[in-house]
């Protein structure tokens, strides 16, 4: 019975056994318990910061109907939003560029120039992909300011101050995300799914480019869905504004791993809370960037496909080409990265006591 629980796959069915078994076979129902105990705790770690909001909340909207007035900022905030990811969905995909813009490039391009190009065609449709979401979601913050010039873009999770008073926070994220990570990165549809760019293992450059273009969307749309998106409603929503955010934010997830969409529940509603809770998005975005650079990593390394190239080759290599070397270089970049690792949090430490101790010095 429990059989008719596996979520289908295409192509031929691969046997699994063990752990994994168990997993694929328990998956669709899986998060369901997972969510029973995980939501309770983040509710535990976050219920000071959702009554504050509501409170603030309440008085906000108390003052606006005594006044006889009506906040307009949840009906443009929203619709805005809502025109802004279909538009994504349907004209900011790499399927769009490959059928529109693609042709009208070719169109200006000599035969030559073309097979050029043609080497990172791949890359430039995720470039396409990166650009549109950047643009999307960092747009809604210039309507914004022309829209409503009294209201300060910096209370939309741009404000950098107080970083380092809740900077252990990232660190707590981290500590319980790794560890689910790992898990997730153990299924079978994950190796197949990460990275997004199949020729990121091709070259250095390729991956390089890839990660870059990947990170600064990943700052947009902490932007758009933890900054704008919750910056905008917190006085009208209060912390309902985390648990509406948190549905789109699940939505834009449909395609990936099974896990890792449903991931994004808990994933919106915690970054959300400590959006609201620090007034920022710079810590969610470094635990955003650190989880996705990893996976990208990760589904690498289990497949031995570390890039050996600065440049892509002429002549395509299979990642089990110079497995060996590859699994020689990746254990190498990881000890080095360890080791920047180690001294960046060495470096944060300081930072925070000496922080600490500035602030006890002026009380």
């Amino acid at each position: 019975m429990l059989l008719l629980l596996r979520p289908f796959t295409p192509g031929a069915p691969r046997e699994l056994s063990g752990v994994q078994a168990v997993l694929e076979t328990l998956k669709p129902v899986l998060p369901i318990p997972l969510l029973l105990v995980i939501i309770p705790l983040v509710w535990l770690f976050f219920r000071g910061t959702w009554r504050e909001l509501d409170e603030e909340a309440l008085r906000e909207r108390a003052a606006i109907l005594a006044k006889g007035k009506m906040d307009p900022r949840p009906m443009v905030a929203l619709v805005m939003c809502a025109v802004i990811l279909a538009m994504q969905e349907y004209y900011g995909g790499r399927g769009y560029f490959e059928q529109q813009i693609y042709p009208w490039i070719a169109k200006h391009y000599t035969a030559d120039a073309l097979a050029k190009l043609s080497k990172y065609d791949e890359l430039f449709g995720f470039a396409w992909w990166a650009v549109t979401r950047i643009g999307g979601y960092t747009l809604p913050f210039a309507v914004w300011k022309i829209m409503f010039r009294k209201d300060s873009i910096l209370d939309l999770g741009l404000r950098t101050k107080g970083f380092f008073d809740h900077a252990w926070i990232y660190a707590l994220f981290l500590a319980v995300v790794l560890p689910a990570m790992l898990v997730v990165s153990s299924q079978p549809d994950f190796g197949s799914y990460y990275p997004f760019y199949k020729l990121a293992p091709r070259s250095w450059f390729d991956f390089l480019v890839w990660e870059a273009m990947y990170f600064a969307q990943f700052f947009a749309l902490e932007m758009f869905f933890r900054g704008f998106w919750l910056g905008v409603l917190r006085k009208s929503f209060g912390s309902g504004a985390i648990f509406a955010m948190a549905v789109p934010y699940c939505m834009i997830h449909f395609g990936k791993p099974y896990l890792e969409a449903v991931g994004a529940i808990v994933a919106g509603i915690a970054l959300g809370s400590l959006s609201m809770k620090t007034k920022s998005i710079y810590q969610g975005f470094l635990v955003h960037i650190t989880v996705a650079a990893l996976m990208d990593w990760l589904s690498l390394r289990r497949r031995h496909c570390t890039p050996l190239t600065w440049s892509a080759p002429q002549k395509a290599m299979g990642c089990s080409e110079e497995a060996d070397l590859r699994d020689a270089l990746a254990w190498q970049i990881e000890k080095v990265a360890i080791g920047v690792f180690v001294c960046l949090v060495a470096i944060a430490i300081v930072l925070v006591i000496r922080d600490r101790r500035k602030k006890a010095a002026r009380i």
